[in-house]
């Protein structure tokens, strides 16, 4: 963050985009008086029954009031109940609910300070959690441990719904459900000192397509009310008391990306054809049936990526095969006769149901049992899901993709599991479909140089650079320390990239990408010359990346791809990239997210 001695000044603060769009308005601070501040006290042994009921009350009316928000949630939003859904869930929860009221018991102390104890256990738990997803599921345990807590205090909290002027909110953080509650004639955006890019949250903003940036840390200790600030959801940047220049810059911005996003939805339907007539499949990253919707209307040829595990957790027990069957029956008829990818179950002990057990938990999450490692230790739960995948397959276009591939042996082992399946359900006289096609997912660096041997048993390989740019640098990119190594374009990763690609064009192997790197207009050009046949990301971001795709050469990307293996940095491939492609992105904001990145 830089900051000017003058505070008339133009600050810039530096987070995360969470919801692209520009906006322009005044500040209006969200305060959360009393729920912070915890005082400790001592509660005599005759008092303890007494201060568990005052703590089961509130607990009580925070779920009475997440009721009142479900029953009132627009249409338009429905299909995010799920959110607050989970946050009814978490209220419920054992962990959250009893060792609360153990606490009070044991240590006969208030409610309050035994609920903040409570509160930052579980926190610390998720966030040893190495996946950002899984890990932003923390900020759910606050959001609901803040509910609790101002019924516990009776301090208030401004109802978003009763803001009457035109305004930009600041607060610490926003739970989904206040979200929800924006009045979108009121309020033109928000940010947040806590929060990401996966955080319930951010979904929800981008599902109003309202502007957000989130993970600010300081913004409501440097933002004051009716400050006049520039939100750029684009690039994750914040401007205070902006210059007359800034506001020109950001309102020409605001007005370029309306009309750019204008003609991206109204042309999302048209084919993602190059300038040289090459065609490449525009997917759909989903993690819930519902979400296939928004898929279709943005305009993906299919489903590339359907994260199931989200579908198992917070849960007293796995799913059952009759769960899974119905949620994926339902997304496959859905998109019929297009394609529906599921990924299976991509977890490991620590994030699974079982997670409260701490003789579970992992020093390292992220090189321990996690996903296809996970599955092939337990065959049960694994073939549940392998049932429920080909059952669905029997209605339309559905295909398996398996995660964490560190190996040939792992792929043949998970193969073995899917073929004796479907004998199992061919004995059993079950509907199924056992000719589907079997991809793996290429994101440990050791399946980069066994391409050539993997495709041998798989249709497709879809990449996670998310993962693989990890393993490859050595890095948790959660780390702030050494987030300037996560670099989709250095040169070691690139060049993985390309060996993959031509082993696909060798083997006639289909090749995917649905890391982030996919929905991210700035590296179109590079995976457009790496030579890759589909791209898989957010819906929202289908349109942008489909369009910038129609004004490109294929050929001429190829020529570039091959002129950047010559470079020795990142920085280099980056100038090389603007350089080349600065006039066709168009978009300054893509290009200043990268240069600050």
């Amino acid at each position: 963050m830089d900051m000017a001695d003058n505070l008339h000044d133009e600050i810039r603060l530096f987070g995360i985009g969470g919801s692209p769009g520009i906006c322009i308005g005044k500040a209006y601070i969200v305060d959360k008086e009393g729920v912070d501040i915890v005082s400790r006290y001592a509660i005599e042994k005759k008092d303890l029954k007494d201060e568990v009921k005052r703590f089961k009350a509130a607990v009580k009316r925070s779920k009475d009031d997440l009721l009142a928000i479900i029953d009132n949630t627009p249409d338009t939003l429905k299909q995010h109940a799920y959110v607050f859904e989970t946050h009814l869930q978490l209220i419920k929860d054992k962990m959250l609910y009893g060792l609360t009221i153990d606490t009070i018991e044991k240590e006969r102390v208030n409610a309050e300070w035994a609920f903040k104890k409570t509160i930052s256990h579980i926190k610390a738990m998720f966030q040893d959690i190495s996946d950002p997803y899984l890990r932003e599921r923390a900020e759910d345990i606050v959001q609901v441990g803040d509910r609790i807590m101002r019924n516990l205090t009776g301090a208030t909290r401004v109802n978003l719904a009763d803001i009457t002027a035109r305004v930009i909110l600041v607060a610490r953080d926003l739970s989904p459900a206040e979200t929800s509650q924006i009045n979108l004639k009121r309020v033109k955006g928000f940010v947040t000192d806590r929060g990401g890019k996966t955080s319930h949250t951010s979904i929800i903003a981008r599902s109003m397509e309202i502007p957000a940036v989130l993970g600010l840390e300081k913004a409501t200790r440097t933002i004051k009310n009716d400050d006049l600030i520039i939100v750029d959801g684009l690039s994750g940047i914040v401007i205070i008391n902006p210059t007359e220049a800034t506001l020109l810059e950001f309102t020409e911005r605001d007005q370029n990306y309306a009309a750019h996003r204008t003609v991206f939805i109204r042309d999302s339907h048209l084919a993602a054809v190059t300038l040289d007539k090459v065609e490449l499949k525009i997917l759909g990253n989903i993690e819930k049936p519902d979400e296939t919707k928004s898929a279709i209307s943005y305009g993906a040829d299919g489903i590339g990526l359907y994260r199931t595990e989200f579908q198992y957790m917070r849960r007293p027990s796995f799913p059952t095969e009759t769960e899974l069957f119905t949620h994926y029956k339902e997304t496959v008829e859905a998109l019929a006769p297009k394609p529906v990818t599921i990924r299976t179950l991509d977890i490991n002990g620590d994030k699974a149901i079982d997670g409260n057990n701490n003789n579970n938990r992992e020093e390292n999450p992220a090189l321990g049992l996690r996903a296809i490692r996970y599955c092939l230790k337990k065959p049960e739960i694994f073939k549940t899901q392998l049932r429920a995948i080909l059952r669905a397959a029997a209605y339309g276009d559905l295909r398996v993709l398996f995660p964490m591939i560190s190996g040939y042996v792992e792929v043949m082992e998970a193969k073995a599991l899917l073929y004796k399946v479907a004998d199992e359900l061919e004995a059993e006289g079950i509907p199924h479909n056992r000719d589907i096609k079997i991809g793996i997912m290429i994101e440990v660096p050791s399946a980069v140089f066994l391409a050539e041997t993997l495709a041998e048993e798989v249709d497709f390989f879809s990449i996670g650079t998310n993962d693989l740019i990890q393993y490859s640098m050595a890095i948790d990119r959660n780390n702030k320390e050494v987030m300037y190594l996560y670099q989709p374009m250095h040169p070691s990763i690139l060049r993985m990239l390309k060996h993959v690609t031509d082993v696909g064009r060798k083997t006639g192997t289909t090749i995917c990408i649905c890391g982030e790197m996919a929905g991210d207009p700035f590296y179109v050009p590079v995976l457009l010359g790496l030579g890759f046949q589909e791209l898989s990301l957010p819906p929202q971001s289908i349109p942008p990346v489909k369009s910038l795709l129609r004004a490109l050469n294929a050929a001429e990307a190829r020529s570039f791809v091959d002129e950047l293996m010559v470079y020795k940095s990142a920085p280099e491939i980056v100038k090389a990239l603007i350089s080349r492609y600065g006039g066709i992105l168009d978009d300054n904001a893509y290009l200043e997210a990268e240069a600050n990145s």
